[in-house]
């Protein structure tokens, strides 16, 4: 897998937990703010695996 394949796979996955993140916030805010941290790490992965 190349690197750049591997960082947009990355970022979607991002995307999903943000996006969970979003729609949890009023329901369940610790789900929501865990949804969150990993949507920062797998930001930071995906910027980090490009170089």
């Amino acid at each position: 897998m190349s690197k750049e394949v591997a960082m947009i796979v990355l970022l979607a996955l991002a995307g999903f937990l943000y996006g969970g993140a979003y729609s949890t916030w009023k329901t369940a805010r610790p789900l929501a703010i865990a949804l969150g941290v990993a949507g920062v790490l797998a930001t930071a992965g995906a910027v980090l695996y490009l170089f």
